[in-house]
């Protein structure tokens, strides 16, 4: 079974295309996003068709991403329509394509989003950051966009300095740029300063839609971020491997909340502003994230030592809540807590191919 086939999936992907958003603002336009194969992009492609096919939005939607084949399996049900389009493209790269037509929305997803991808691509992790970004704002403008949207990442805080207990959007705390864990964090803060220099100077609508640690059933196997990993052991029916004491406070967000977070985000946010995409439900120290796994599957919580790649990897951050009270004034609330998130994750996994 395809996750597009998923009783449980139709269900989150039918719940976020019935709520009260201002969607005439799609209406018979065009939409690129970069990162449409990854575990947040691919989801939002599935509400855009849902409206599609349910509201007659009459939303093209052109995925970008590198590879054609991961994405004609991931999207099979969209080959015969004319509202979808695939590129493959390296947004590295200029994006000059004569095979796209007009585009009122631009979303920048793409990005390395794991710790062993930072590890072992530590300069991919930057470029697509900031160079990825330079190409996609630059598109925008010869585009004529109405607006982009560019998803930024609980990591611009840095390290809770502990004057606070939840971030919200203008905290700033601590990050040591000289290492090689500081380019994520770094290139995604360079990001929105490139975001807030093309509004001023090219006069782009730019909104900030910030995701904090998601997971769910659209993520991708290879992600080595501890939940997906914890994940994967769950639906293994193995034990739990937690490497560090656990004790890490981590804001979390099941995909579909973080889908109906950027869409409230793009269709309703104020050009400039950045938003977090979180929810106090879904905030939890790290070993109780794995004992709550464990306990799904009937498994217990065992610790072993991270590898050298894994280490370098792994953020040096201890405590790191958003604060969700500006997206909620915009009308967005998370329908799951993690205890529910987690389960349908798991529940929906169990039945892919």
């Amino acid at each position: 079974m395809k996750v597009y086939e998923n009783p449980l999936y139709k269900e989150d992907i039918s719940r976020a295309a019935a709520l009260d958003l201002p969607w005439d603002k799609l209406k018979d336009k065009a939409v690129l996003i970069s990162g449409a194969s990854g575990l947040v992009g691919s989801c939002f492609i599935d509400v855009i068709m849902e409206l599609n096919r349910s509201q007659s939005l009459n939303c093209k939607i052109y995925a970008l991403g590198r590879n054609e084949a991961k994405a004609r399996a991931r999207f099979g049900y969209c080959q015969d329509s004319d509202l979808f389009q695939f590129i493959a493209a390296d947004i590295n790269k200029p994006l000059v394509r004569d095979d796209i037509g007009r585009v009122d929305y631009v979303l920048h997803l793409a990005s390395n989003t794991h710790p062993v991808a930072y590890a072992t691509d530590p300069i991919g992790t930057v470029t697509t950051n900031i160079i990825g970004t330079y190409n996609m704002l630059d598109f925008a403008v010869a585009h004529e966009a109405v607006r982009v949207a560019f998803a930024s990442s609980n990591e611009i805080y840095g390290e809770n300095r502990g004057d606070v207990e939840k971030f919200d959007e203008d905290y700033c705390g601590y990050i040591n740029s000289n290492t090689m864990r500081a380019g994520y964090p770094e290139s995604k803060r360079c990001g929105e300063a490139l975001c807030q220099a093309y509004i001023r100077q090219k006069g782009l609508d730019v909104v900030v839609p910030r995701l904090t640690r998601s997971y769910g059933p659209t993520m991708l196997m290879s992600d080595t971020k501890a939940i997906s990993q914890f994940i994967r052991k769950g639906i293994a029916g193995e034990d739990i491997v937690l490497k560090s004491e656990g004790t890490q406070y981590y804001s979390y967000t099941y995909v579909i909340d973080a889908v109906t977070g950027l869409l409230t985000v793009l269709l309703c946010g104020e050009c400039g502003e950045a938003y977090n995409i979180s929810d106090d439900a879904s905030d939890i120290m790290l070993k109780d994230l794995a004992a709550i796994i464990a306990d799904t599957a009937g498994k217990k919580v065992v610790f072993e030592l991270p590898d050298a790649v894994e280490a370098a990897g792994f953020s040096k951050a201890t405590k790191a809540r958003l604060e969700s009270a500006k997206i909620n004034k915009l009308g967005w609330k998370a329908a799951y807590d993690i205890k529910t998130g987690l389960s349908r994750t798991i529940e929906i996994l169990k039945t892919l191919d």
